[in-house]
């Protein structure tokens, strides 16, 4: 029943939207998109945790899909047609074959134009713009700081945006436009007299983060930490690290900061570069952390300046970036006045621990997490929050390459060690590492694994009660089993 039903996957109405989908959800990069339609067999089952967003692209590509399904239905049952008449003696053959292909190349061929658009068009364009924005960052009179790292970024960057801004003209790039397109365009739309500007580096594969600076020309940079992320083009996390330190090359030692939280950030550690942690920041010391659901209260002292820091941000995991942010604050000439304004005025970002009350529950939305250091930093939040209940939910992690076995497990002892009353894991390629993890530690709670993820989120507010503390940690996107 199951073979038959995927079968009839291959010729449903849906399966040009499915085949759209696909190319979306993979960003429209054919290797990627490829790799997952071999994998798939069931094509009603790919669409089952999003759905299309009908773009102009996904229009176009739409339209362009249930055509080549038309002409494919209509060429065969045309060649049936000839056969039946007496017309055409192979025309059984002919007709039953392309409709029995059609699924195939209607996958195959509506790649073409985005191979070719991309080879003929979109490269050359992009080359152009980067070119050109490598004179207006180099020529830019503005102090530059990148923020590299496998995790942490746009948080890091959107804090220093909030906190510089109240005594400083202070641009960044949008969002998580962290490519070498993305800070080209952000080139095109600054305007010259800028105080500070904050570049995000993604890091896709080798060689990205160097490109970025050699285009960028930072003058300071941030390095958020390590963990197994991308490691399906890194292959390492040591080659991920090498990659992202790489930013440090051209620049004072004592212009990088980096997070030592990050235990994997040792090994690339340099003589003069500038830490920064729960401890303190550049100088800066900590004292008298407060952390609730209304957010993160702690005091940085230094000589005799003393700062009162309040922020919306949830954990001890944001102590350390905010204090570099505050200590960078001071450092670029801003009053402690303007400081613990810029400071006040951080608020979570969206799903990245960002709280809020679902049926007098308490919920707090860190799906776009995506590596083991925001497990780590989430369950000691989850750990240390009040709840009548503490229900902690996730379907894993993505991209770990050749960690995810080691990675899971720890993700699952450090679940427990949070001590939730309720897990509730998605079922995925991963669950069975989590579970490992979970009895390793001596888990004592309810253990639910979840086969519907989009009927369990949707229907969430069923599950929980008033007084329940319930953290929902990364995503799972259909593209990975």
């Amino acid at each position: 029943m199951n073979l038959f039903r995927a079968w009839l996957s291959l010729y449903s109405w849906r399966y040009p939207t499915v085949i759209v989908y696909m190319l979306q959800t993979t960003e429209y990069q054919p290797r990627a998109y490829l790799a997952w339609y071999w994998q798939t067999n069931d094509f009603s089952r790919v669409m089952h945790r999003r759905a299309l967003r009908h773009t102009r692209v996904a229009k176009l590509l739409l339209m362009a899909a249930f055509g080549i399904m038309g002409v494919g239905i209509s060429v065969g049952l045309t060649a049936i047609a000839a056969w039946h008449f007496g017309h055409w003696t192979p025309g059984l053959a002919f007709g039953l074959a392309a409709i029995a292909a059609y699924p195939i190349i209607l996958a195959h061929i509506i790649v073409l134009p985005l191979v070719l658009g991309r080879w003929l068009v979109i490269q050359p364009r992009e080359r152009k713009l980067v070119r050109a924005s490598a004179i207006t960052f180099k020529e830019m009179q503005a102090a530059k700081i990148a923020v590299a790292g496998s995790y942490g970024k746009t948080s890091m960057k959107e804090l220093l945006l909030t906190v510089l801004g109240e005594g400083k003209k202070v641009a960044a790039t949008p969002a998580n436009k962290n490519v070498a397109i993305s800070h080209a365009l952000f080139a095109r739309k600054l305007q010259g007299d800028e105080d500070v500007v904050i570049i995000e580096y993604g890091e896709g594969a080798p060689g990205d983060v160097a490109r970025f600076a050699a285009t960028t020309h930072p003058t300071h940079a941030i390095i958020t930490g390590l963990a197994p992320a991308h490691l399906d083009h890194y292959k390492t996390l040591a080659a991920a690290g090498k990659d992202i330190f790489s930013v440090a090359d051209a620049l004072p030692a004592d212009h990088v900061f980096v997070n030592t939280e990050s235990r994997d950030t040792e090994p690339f550690m340099q003589d003069g570069f500038m830490s920064y942690s729960e401890a303190g920041a550049l100088g800066w010391r900590v004292h008298d952390i407060k952390i609730g659901i209304d957010g993160t209260k702690f005091t940085l002292k230094k000589g005799k300046k003393t700062l009162h820091v309040h922020s919306g941000l949830l954990g001890r995991h944001q102590i350390g970036p905010l204090s570099l942010a505050a200590a960078l604050g001071d450092h670029f000439g801003l009053t402690p006045q303007q400081i613990e304004a810029g400071v006040a005025r951080t608020l979570p970002f969206e799903h990245r621990m960002q709280p809020y009350v679902l049926s007098g529950a308490w919920i707090i939305d860190d799906t776009y997490n995506g590596n083991i250091e925001g497990i780590r930093a989430g369950t000691a939040l989850l750990k240390e929050l009040p709840g009548k209940r503490k229900i902690y939910i996730t379907p894993g992690l993505v991209d770990q390459g050749i960690e995810t076995e080691r990675v899971h497990t720890e993700m699952g002892r450090l679940i427990a060690a949070a001590q939730p009353d309720i897990v509730v894991l998605m079922q995925h390629s991963v669950t069975p590492f989590i579970k490992a993890g979970l009895k390793e530690a001596g888990f004592a709670g309810k253990l639910l694994i979840e086969h519907d993820p989009l009927h369990f989120y949707q229907n969430l507010s069923l599950f929980v009660a008033t007084g329940d503390v319930v953290l929902m940690q990364n995503d799972w996107p259909d593209n990975y089993r």
